[in-house]
């Protein structure tokens, strides 16, 4: 994380998907208007790393959004839970000290909004994400560096591995409360004065400001983890820290594979007939009208449903 700058048109995340053959849910999701909410757009995106893959979004949330998603959040808080390592079960631990609330897929017209902007961001389809969780750190509040691909076989049943997370920060912090990564490549190299923690000292990290996303992958391109992708959140020294985070994986996270029908005909996402009309049963056939072995998610809208 030695370097950074702005992404040309061609995301990289594009590239990502494109190089995972396996991976073939995970096909290329068309982009829409500068008109639509959900519209990307690619010159607020700075590359931060390639070890790990890791991006910054500015401004990819409004203010609005980012208080309505602490508005739905605010009197539902929990304490924080952890995955054991080997039986998949969420655990209380002190290596977590915020407390959270996970949200409905498509609660509101906001969330749905700001899913399908996550979507084609990073090019993976909506139905491999998690829904949305909103965590509040207070004072001393932190999440010791982890990782958000699996070690259990558990978690791996409903989805696979995490390919990817993007971390959305909903307030400003006055001190505090930095995203790390201790394993980082530029965890010599950045620059930091007296405004970051000293746990943000540790490794490369990135200052919580309010409306930004961090985009970074937990799995290399031949799927692999990649252990580069360790991170915490850092103490809040002053202040409060909120965030939303979207766990993406890499196949769908709304249901197991065989309970998908090869003889369905229905659309499985809102977006279908617009894609659809856009050419993208030709474009992404394995997505859109899927194979022998998997059913397509807009098989509807494809006109393949008697195939």
């Amino acid at each position: 994380m030695g370097f950074s700058h702005t992404l040309p048109l061609l995301f990289v995340p594009l590239l990502f998907v494109v190089a995972i053959p396996s991976f073939s849910d995970a096909a290329v999701l068309p982009s829409l208007g500068k008109g639509d909410p959900a519209f990307f757009d690619p010159t607020r995106v700075t590359q931060l790393s390639w070890h790990p893959r890791a991006f910054l979004y500015k401004g990819f949330l409004s203010d609005e959004e980012c208080d309505h998603l602490i508005s739905l959040a605010r009197d539902k808080l929990e304490k924080s839970m952890v995955a054991d390592n080997d039986s998949g079960k969420s655990v209380m631990s002190e290596v977590r000290t915020s407390s959270g609330m996970f949200l409905e897929k498509r609660q509101d017209e906001i969330v749905r909004t700001i899913e399908q902007r996550i979507a084609i961001w990073t090019f993976l389809p909506e139905e491999n994400g998690e829904s949305m969780q909103i965590l509040h750190y207070e004072h001393g509040e932190k999440y010791e560096p982890h990782f958000d691909y699996f070690h259990d076989k558990v978690n791996q049943e409903l989805g696979g591995h995490r390919i990817a997370t993007v971390l959305m920060y909903l307030s400003d912090v006055q001190k505090g409360g930095e995203t790390i990564f201790p394993n980082s490549e530029g965890r010599f190299t950045q620059q930091k004065d007296d405004s970051w923690s000293d746990c943000a000292k540790n490794g490369y990290a990135v200052k919580p400001e309010k409306g930004d996303a961090l985009l970074f992958f937990s799995l290399h391109p031949d799927a692999k983890t990649d252990p580069d992708s360790l991170h915490g959140s850092c103490p809040v020294i002053e202040g409060e820290k909120w965030s939303a985070t979207k766990w993406i994986h890499v196949r769908s996270f709304e249901k197991p594979e065989k309970q998908r029908s090869i003889e369905a005909c229905e659309d499985e996402n809102a977006l279908c007939p617009q894609w659809a009309a856009q050419g993208e049963c030709v474009k992404n056939p394995l997505y859109m009208v899927g194979s022998k072995e998997s059913a397509g998610f807009c098989r509807k809208s494809c006109n393949v449903c008697a195939m």
